[in-house]
């Protein structure tokens, strides 16, 4: 398998975009000025991180990126010493993230790793629900931080308080401060994010592997819905909708709800109707905090959440009244789930010989069920609940700087750096105190421009899925049932990268992540927005899926996604649904066009272009 080199990449400057290098993290970009690193980039292999950035990265919002690169990093290598990988390194190319396992390559180092493994490990497996819910006190705790973080704007002349109380600061400091203590709390909440996670994917993995031991032939699908049919709380925005759509239909208001597209024109419509108040009072209950779930995956600041748009939770309310109209079923098939899963698990039990095997099976699956809440559940805290505060508290620092003419629309502030913010605001605040015109009105607004013509070619810039040298065998357990990256999938990606014509493809291979074969039309979605165009019984085709997409999973029949693995959030609402999925094929978005009939074969992982 051959893959581009990437400081050849690196060297073909988009025309245009000369100088895009200074968007970003000087540590992220491929460089041949240093040797040694010049070589170890080289002899690595790195894969484009659709799964979490299937858009172009904009400058401010690295900030995840950095977050999960150090804290991933940590508890891997320096708290629990995973055995077989250090973390995940990371560099940008285009605005595109590409990442690398690190490998722990010396035998003797990962055999002196394993017992600080097991004890660390396994004290918070041990404790698992205990620290579990001592984390949730955590997360909860920074977000009412967060929620009550005042950025405060610039006053002519400062409150006579200060003077009176002896305060001793100024507003200008408080900004500064602020907004220190803003990213600050982001830094932290993706500190407590990996905290469990990493356990988490180990749990699901230790099994997998002991599970294909026993039975080699063992599809890694069978395997995983032995831990399918578990609630979690990642389902409750969805379910809040569901309620929200049945308490409409018992109120006899669902002809209004389900009668406008705007969220404004059925709130208006409502407040004419004897239970239209009763139901807007159950409409707001349920927003906080079940509607601070993002539109897309949370990670980019255009990842707007249902509470900043309510067109987006009207949609999905809309689609479960016409289900219940239609008198169909609209909860989640569990108990049919459920009793796939024993029938599956009992099956295979039923073929271990070994009593010690079977103990040791059962215990692994024990485990990897414990930890399956919160692999889902940390999500909505982080990615959802966070996240969603997270990017108005920074559009309120935008404000400021709009209003100081440092930039000159509010969502222009995501095309500076974090660390330019903190300059800019230096900036504004000195220039404020000594009554003068902040250096910056003349030098960011033009920056930000052309930084916007450098963001509009890096989307059309089509990022390859891998670049470098790809291993003989990978066997980073993250990398394969998260990303959907391995041996197989390169080679599926290389194939389909030689032929160089889109239209002239007809087979795509991925990840068989739920069994079960369909044919239907084809609906390539990129955005929440997008899937309000789904249509019943379509093939929802997507770079990869969000939580707050659940709803489309009531119409569609099946679902193919270009990255993710077996555990991604695709492939585990499919197999919850019982319908086929596909997942990391790498390039469905760009072959596949919405219109055309696929057929759809989740058992074996390979869509069919029937007709376009």
């Amino acid at each position: 398998m051959k893959f581009p080199v990437p400081h050849d990449i690196k060297a073909k400057t988009i025309p245009g975009t000369e100088g895009w290098e200074r968007m970003y993290p000087y540590q992220y970009q491929f460089v041949t000025d240093d040797p040694q690193r010049n070589q170890y980039e080289k002899d690595t292999f790195w894969f484009y991180d659709g799964l979490h950035y299937p858009e172009p990265l904009y400058p401010f919002d690295t900030i995840w990126d950095e977050a999960w690169y150090l804290a991933l990093s940590q508890f891997n290598n320096r708290i629990f010493q995973v055995p077989p990988v250090r973390g995940v390194d990371h560099r940008i190319i285009n605005g595109y993230v590409y990442i690398s396992p690190v490998p722990v390559k010396d035998p003797a180092e990962i055999g002196a790793r394993v017992p600080n493994f097991m004890e660390r490990a396994g004290f918070y497996y041990k404790n698992w629900d205990a620290l579990e819910a001592k984390w949730k006190v955590k997360m909860e705790a920074a977000i009412a931080e967060l929620e009550a973080l005042e950025i405060p704007p610039l006053p002519d002349v400062e409150a006579l308080s200060v003077v009176t109380d002896g305060v001793g600061e100024s507003k200008g400091y408080h900004l500064l401060k602020n907004y220190d203590d803003l990213i600050n709390l982001g830094i932290k909440c993706w500190q407590y994010h990996f905290e469990f996670l990493n356990l988490g994917y180990a749990a699901y993995v230790f099994f997998m592997d002991f599970t294909q031991k026993l039975f080699p032939s063992i599809p890694m699908q069978r395997v995983t819905q032995m831990i399918s049919g578990i609630d979690v709380i990642m389902y409750r925005p969805d379910d809040e909708l569901k309620e929200l759509a049945k308490k409409a239909v018992k109120l006899e208001v669902d002809d209004i709800v389900a009668g406008h597209r705007e969220w404004a024109d059925v709130k208006a419509a409502l407040a004419g109707h004897r239970h239209g108040i009763e139901w807007l009072a159950a409409f707001e209950k349920a927003r906080y905090p079940w509607f601070n779930i993002s539109s897309g995956t949370g990670w980019f600041h255009t990842d707007r959440s249902w509470n900043d748009n309510l067109d987006i939770p009207l949609d999905g309310i809309q689609t479960y009244i016409g289900k219940l109209r239609a008198g169909v079923s609209i909860d989640r098939p569990m108990e049919a789930v459920r009793a796939e899963r024993e029938r599956i698990t009992a099956e295979y039990r039923e073929l271990i010989d070994s009593d010690e095997d079977r103990k040791q099976f059962d215990e692994l699956l024990s485990c990897a069920k414990t930890v399956f809440p919160y692999v889902e559940n940390h999500l909505f805290y982080v990615e959802h609940w966070f996240h969603s505060v997270f990017w108005n508290k920074m559009r309120e620092v935008a404000a400021i700087m709009k209003e100081h003419r440092m930039i000159a629309d509010i969502e222009d502030i995501w095309l500076l750096r974090r660390d330019e913010i903190k300059q800019a605001l230096w900036d504004v605040v000195t220039a404020w105190a000594t009554g003068v015109t902040p250096r910056g009105t003349a030098t960011w607004p033009a920056e930000i421009e052309w930084r916007k013509g450098v963001m509009q070619k890096f989307r059309e810039w089509n990022p390859p899925p891998a670049i470098g040298v790809a291993p003989e065998v990978i066997q980073e357990p993250f990398t394969i049932v998260l990303w959907g990256v391995t041996n197989n999938s390169l080679s599926d990606w290389a194939a389909v990268q030689d032929i160089g014509d889109p239209d002239s493809i007809t087979e795509l291979k991925g990840f068989a992540a739920s069994p079960g074969t369909v044919e239907g039309r084809a609906r390539v979605c990129r955005s929440a927005e997008d899937i309000r165009d789904l249509q019943e019984g379509e093939i929802l085709v997507a770079p990869t899926t969000s939580p707050s997409w659940a709803p489309a999973f009531a119409k569609i029949k099946a679902c193919v996604t270009d990255v993710g693995g077996v555990m991604s959030h695709a492939a585990i609402v499919c197999r919850e649904y019982g319908m086929p999925a596909v997942v990391g094929t790498g390039v469905s978005t760009r072959v596949i066009r919405t219109g055309m009939t696929l057929r759809v074969d989740g058992s074996s992982g390979v869509i069919s272009i029937i007709t376009d």
